[in-house]
């Protein structure tokens, strides 16, 4: 009877030690997966950082790359300007109308502007190009605005003190054509 009470707590300390071993093999392989996935979750900031660096690396190099387009010397700085209108189909221009306002010719991080000022108050934004002698301007609402206008400007003689052309603005279903005149501001 001895050897079977003693039998039977050495089977039952065996599937206590058992059980403590599963216990602690779970545990194990529990906390082996945290740490996978925490490898994972590292390994992917990791590779989000090197893609950050790159691309901060490549912005900076670009940067340095980057032409600045001015305009050149002789058509850069203020122009007073005269703008007469010449024919026109719409209610808000008749023909003989005139405007006076200051041409800014400038550029911008990325492009030739010229800024149409009156009053000390900035009128318009034009973009700009300046290709075979003449300067193109241009001018567009954005496709949320109520009117749709567009305006163009050509000017295609150009000299040291004068400068001369056409703007023709197009406001939905009309159009408006005026003679440019911009003469170097002496300030």
């Amino acid at each position: 009877m001895l050897k079977k009470t003693l039998l039977t707590f050495c089977a039952c300390l065996l599937l206590l030690i058992s059980c403590t071993d599963k216990e602690k093999e779970n545990n194990l392989a529990l906390r082996e997966q945290q740490l996978l996935e925490k490898e994972k979750l590292f390994a992917k900031k990791e590779s989000q950082y090197q893609a950050l660096l790159k691309m901060k690396d490549s912005i900076f190099s670009k940067k340095d790359s980057v032409k600045v387009i001015k305009w050149p010397a002789e058509i850069s700085g203020s122009w007073s300007g005269k703008v007469i209108c010449t024919e026109s189909n719409c209610s808000d221009y008749v023909v003989g109308d005139q405007r006076t306002d200051i041409w800014e010719f400038d550029n911008d991080s990325t492009q030739l502007v010229t800024k149409i000022i009156n009053n000390n108050n900035l009128v318009r934004l034009y973009s700009g190009k300046f290709e075979n002698n003449e300067i193109k301007l241009n001018f567009k609402t954005d496709s949320a605005a109520k009117k749709k206008v567009e305006m163009n400007v050509l000017l295609n003689d150009i000299s040291d003190t004068k400068i001369r052309g056409t703007r023709t603005i197009a406001v939905d279903n009309c159009m408006a054509k005026f003679s440019v005149e911009l003469i170097r501001s002496t300030k």
